[in-house]
C-alpha cells in the first residue's frame, strides 16, 4: 500500500487582524490628497521631516490616548540588546526626540511638517486599523499664541483645499488651563468634604487627611461624553451615576451637584460668538461669583487659558477667520494628557448615513494642541511646542460620503501583441510614446486571444489601445482604439449597425502614433 504524502500546512493568505492592503488607486489617492495637504504646510513655510518608524520604548514614553498604563497600546520587543524599541505610535513623540537630538542645529523656532504610517496595538473594528496614515505640522520653541492661531487657521486652509467647503466643517479651540481652572479642588461629595469650608482658601487650612479631591481626568473622561449623553446624561455621571442603554449602572465620580453643575454649566457657556463665549468663560471663572472671588488664586490658571484664548480669537480675528470656520468651544476636550494650553478639533458638520441608514455627523477628522513639556523629558528644560494632526485615511473617506472622491483617473496606454517575434517593434511604440511623456505598456500575458488583450486593458482603464498585425506592419500603419469613447458609445448604441458605423477605431500612420494617442487621451480627459 503507498504511503500517504504529508498533509502540508500551508499558510493563511491573510493580513494580520486590523491591517489591511492598500491597491493602485487607494494609493494615488491618497498621494493626491497628501499633496494638498502638504502643499498648504509649505505655504506657510513648514519643512519637511521624516523620522525611523521604530523608537525606542522610553523615547515614547507614556502619551499614548486612551491608556492608562505606560506604553500600552504599542507594538513593542526587546532588540539583542534587551533595550525595548517599538513602533511610533503617532508623529508628535518622534519630533519630541528629534528636536532634543539636534536643537542646537535647527533653527529656532523649528517649523516641520511630516506625513506616514502609525501603528497603535489596539482592538481593530469596523472602519478601525492598527495601522493608519498621519499627516502632521508642528511648531517647537514658541510660546506665542501667534503659532497655536497660526496651526488652526492653516487648519482651515487644508480642509477647503482637499475639497472640504466652508459651512461643512468647523475648528473647535479650548484651552487644558481653563479646563484646569474648572475643575480646581473640585472634591468628593460626601459628609467628610461636607463638613470642609467651601472656599477652597479656606478648605486648605484643613488637616490634609480630609481633603478628598476628585481625579480631574476622570471628570475629563466624563465631560468628554458630553455629545453623547447630553446635560443630564454627564450630570448624572459627575454626581452619583446613570445607568446605559443596556441598563448597566455606571458608577459617578461623587461631585455634589453644585460643583457638578458648575462643570455642566461650562460645557454649555458656548456662546452666539466667540465675545460671548468668551465672556461667559469670564464669569464661571469667578468674574461676579462672590464666593469664587475669596479664592481667586486657585482660578489662575484658568484666568490664564482664557487670556490666551482671547489672544487666538484676535489673531484669528484679524487674519478674517470669522465664526463660519473657527469658532472657541469649551466643549472639546482632547483625550492625550500632554497638551498644556490651547486644544483644537476640526470636525465635520455635513451629515452621513451609518451602517444601519441612520443620519450622523460625519465627526472629528484633526486635532491638535499645545504641549510645553514634551520636549522637557529629553532636556529637563520646558520647550514650547504646539501642533496639528490630521488622520488622513478618515479625512479620505469624508470626501468619498460628500461625493468628492477623486475620478478613477486613466489607466496606461496598452501596445497590444499580435505577433510575438515582433515584440522589439511594440517596445519601441511603447518608448516613443514614454519618451512623450505618455503613459504606457506593453500586453505581457499570453497573446493568443486577443479578446483577453481588449479585457486587460478594460480592467486597467486603458484610455487607448494600439494594435498592429502583420498587415498593418507591412503597410506601416496601426489601428488605434479610443477605449473611453468606445464605452461611451457603447451605453447609446442598441444595433449591429450602429456599432460598426463608431468612430472610436481609425486606422492611422505608424508615424502619426504619438500625436494621435495624444489627441484620444486630451478628448477623454
Amino acid at each position: 500500500m503507498a504511503k500517504r504524502k504529508p498533509k502540508v500546512m500551508r499558510p493563511k493568505a491573510l493580513p494580520p487582524r486590523g491591517f489591511r492592503d492598500y491597491f493602485g488607486e487607494d494609493l494615488r489617492e491618497r498621494a493626491a490628497m497628501l499633496d494638498k495637504i502638504t502643499g498648504v504646510y509649505h505655504a506657510y513655510g513648514f519643512d519637511p521631516l521624516e523620522t525611523s518608524a521604530v523608537e525606542t520604548v522610553e523615547a515614547l514614553g507614556s502619551h499614548l490616548p486612551d491608556v492608562d498604563r505606560p506604553n500600552a497600546g504599542v507594538f513593542a520587543w526587546r532588540d539583542d540588546d534587551d533595550s525595548g524599541i517599538a513602533l511610533r505610535y503617532d508623529l508628535t513623540a518622534p519630533l519630541a526626540r528629534v528636536y532634543a537630538q539636534f536643537r542646537n542645529d535647527l533653527p529656532s523656532p523649528y517649523r516641520r511638517y511630516a506625513v506616514g504610517p502609525v501603528w497603535r496595538n489596539e482592538k481593530p473594528g469596523p472602519g478601525r486599523f492598527r495601522q493608519f496614515y498621519q499627516c502632521d505640522a508642528d511648531t517647537v520653541g514658541s510660546a506665542s499664541m501667534a503659532a497655536d492661531a497660526e496651526m488652526c487657521a492653516m487648519l482651515a486652509d487644508v480642509l477647503e483645499n482637499v475639497g472640504i467647503a466652508r459651512g461643512d466643517y468647523i475648528v473647535r479651540v479650548n484651552n487644558r488651563k481653563v479646563l484646569n481652572g474648572i475643575l480646581a479642588g473640585l472634591m468628593v461629595d460626601n459628609e467628610k468634604t461636607r463638613s470642609l469650608p467651601r472656599e477652597f482658601a479656606k478648605a486648605l487650612e484643613t488637616k490634609v487627611s480630609d481633603w478628598e479631591f476628585v481625579d480631574p481626568e476622570a471628570v475629563l473622561r466624563t465631560i468628554d461624553k458630553f455629545d453623547k449623553v447630553g446635560a443630564a446624561g454627564v450630570l448624572e455621571l459627575l454626581t452619583t451615576g446613570r445607568k446605559d442603554q443596556s441598563g448597566a449602572f455606571i458608577e459617578g465620580v461623587g461631585l455634589s451637584k453644585k460643583d457638578a453643575s458648575r462643570v455642566v454649566r461650562f460645557m454649555e457657556s458656548k456662546g452666539r460668538d466667540n465675545v460671548e463665549t468668551l465672556a461667559n468663560l469670564r464669569e464661571l471663572l469667578g468674574g461676579s461669583d462672590a464666593e469664587l472671588r475669596e479664592s481667586q488664586g486657585v482660578w489662575e490658571v484658568g484666568l490664564e487659558g482664557l487670556r490666551e484664548l482671547e489672544e487666538i480669537a484676535d489673531l484669528l480675528a484679524a487674519q478674517g477667520y470669522g465664526a463660519d470656520r473657527i469658532v472657541i468651544d469649551p466643549s472639546v476636550v482632547r483625550g492625550l494628557g500632554y497638551y498644556t494650553g490651547p486644544i483644537y478639533e476640526a470636525e465635520l458638520t455635513f451629515e452621513i448615513l451609518d451602517e444601519k441608514g441612520r443620519k450622523r455627523q460625519f465627526g472629528s477628522v484633526a486635532g491638535g494642541g499645545r504641549y510645553d513639556d514634551l520636549v522637557k523629558r529629553f532636556t529637563s528644560q520646558a520647550v514650547p511646542a504646539t501642533g496639528i494632526s490630521i488622520g488622513v485615511d478618515r479625512l479620505r473617506a469624508a470626501l468619498e460620503a460628500k461625493g468628492n472622491a477623486a475620478a478613477t483617473p486613466n489607466g496606461p496606454v496598452i501596445v497590444t501583441v499580435m505577433d510575438r517575434d515582433r515584440m522589439a517593434d511594440y517596445q519601441k511604440m511603447v518608448a516613443e510614446l514614454r519618451n512623450a511623456g505618455i503613459r504606457a505598456e506593453v500586453y505581457l500575458g499570453n497573446p493568443k486571444n486577443f479578446g483577453n488583450q481588449l479585457k486587460y486593458a478594460d480592467a486597467r482603464n486603458a484610455p487607448v489601445a494600439v494594435i498592429e498585425g502583420g498587415d498593418e506592419h507591412a503597410n506601416g500603419v496601426v489601428q488605434v482604439k479610443d477605449l473611453a469613447l468606445g464605452k461611451a458609445l457603447a451605453a447609446n448604441i442598441t444595433t449591429n449597425e450602429e456599432w460598426k458605423s463608431q468612430p472610436a477605431q481609425v486606422e492611422i500612420s505608424r508615424n502619426d502614433l504619438v500625436a494621435e494617442v495624444r489627441k484620444m487621451i486630451d478628448r477623454a480627459g
